[in-house]
């Protein structure tokens, strides 16, 4: 009886060992070949890499030469850089050794309310933090709390965190991050060197996108990079997601603006122009179909207020009277659309109002 149960374990205890290895083996190709989003890929490993924002890369080479850091606050529009600043000056700090030790991040999407203001940001700066680097470098003797999205913190878990910034002093320096410096309150920022990231110029974008496409082996023309730039709008991050995304969709072939405009979402001139004409022509019948065609091919109103709005400005046609009017219901539309009104009800009151200032005359 023991032969026979020694038998079948003896006899498969190999094919075990030969498929752990093979699923070993086949986790570590899987691990060496993982595909990484662009934007993480191309993310600036240290300051000097981050582009355009030049004020504030000058005062941080000249901090981290001392190895001494003020308490931060990061505020602009978002994908100009501010996250990857400062972690990549944390890189720099600390080295690839310490950093995950010494650097605590928390996103908008952790819970930040004062309740782990009180209990997690304030055990991990009440720390000490002391020793050398791996590689024989001066490290400095604090830790550094990055507290991304830090405009949406409600007002208690901000008054928390002033009194926290003052006495951990000695050992933590705070990194808030935001897009909204308005939404941050007085007795934070005036403890903190503040630097605004702005909008990166179009150059450097089309400089990083053509970078980046070089490195991919993407075919693109210059025309459909200067497209691409213009509807991400100062946002790098942006700009590399659609340029990822359009690479898939088109398997090899060369990038066009026609490509990029369909994954950027962004509603045809052609369209655009339909829709005033239909307007002008002052029949209501007429223009419902039309909204109704937008919305059905799955067009964003929101988007269309944003394009209609630069079309009716650097139009010629109106007056400026009909511009003024048209401009005050496209805010009003916004504000509705950012509160949850249907879409489509915005939309028809919107071109009833254009259709009212066209017909006028």
């Amino acid at each position: 009886m023991q032969a026979f149960l020694k038998g079948p374990a003896s006899i498969s205890t190999k094919p075990v060992a030969a498929k752990e290895k093979s699923a070993a083996g086949s986790s570590g190709e899987g691990k060496r070949t993982k595909p990484i989003p662009w934007v993480e890929k191309y993310r600036p490993r240290n300051v000097d890499e981050v582009a355009f924002q030049d004020e504030v890369v000058a005062v941080l080479k000249k901090s981290l030469e001392g190895a001494d850091l003020p308490n931060l606050l990061f505020y602009g529009p978002p994908g100009t850089g501010k996250t990857s600043t400062i972690l990549a000056a944390a890189r720099e700090l600390f080295g690839p050794d310490l950093f995950r030790q010494r650097v605590l991040e928390l996103n908008a999407s952790d819970e930040r309310g004062i309740q782990v203001i009180r209990e997690k940001v304030k055990a991990f700066a009440q720390l000490t933090a002391a020793g050398s680097r791996s590689d024989g470098k001066m490290c400095p003797p604090f830790k550094i709390v990055i507290l991304d999205e830090a405009d949406s913190m409600t007002s208690a878990a901000q008054a928390a965190l002033r009194r926290t910034m003052e006495k951990e002093s000695k050992t933590t320096r705070f990194c808030l991050i935001c897009n909204y410096i308005s939404r941050i309150i007085e007795p934070l920022t005036s403890r903190c060197s503040k630097f605004r990231f702005k909008p990166l110029s179009d150059s450097i974008q089309q400089q990083r996108l053509l970078d980046v496409s070089e490195k991919e082996h993407v075919k693109i023309s210059n025309e459909a990079v200067s497209y691409l730039v213009k509807v991400s709008e100062g946002d790098l991050r942006k700009a590399i997601t659609f340029l990822q995304s359009a690479t898939r969709l088109m398997g090899g072939k060369e990038i066009t603006e026609k490509i990029i405009t369909e994954i950027a979402g962004v509603i045809p001139k052609e369209t655009i122009d339909e829709l005033l004409l239909g307007c002008q022509s002052g029949s209501f019948e007429k223009l419902e179909t039309l909204a109704k065609n937008l919305i059905n091919e799955g067009f964003a109103v929101a988007q269309l207020v944003n394009q209609l709005h630069d079309t009716i400005v650097e139009s010629e046609d109106y007056s400026d009277k009909q511009k003024s009017a048209i401009v005050e219901k496209l805010a009003e539309v916004d504000k509705c659309l950012a509160d949850g009104a249907d879409e489509f009800l915005q939309l028809m009151s919107l071109c009833a109002l254009v259709m009212q200032q066209l017909t006028q005359n």
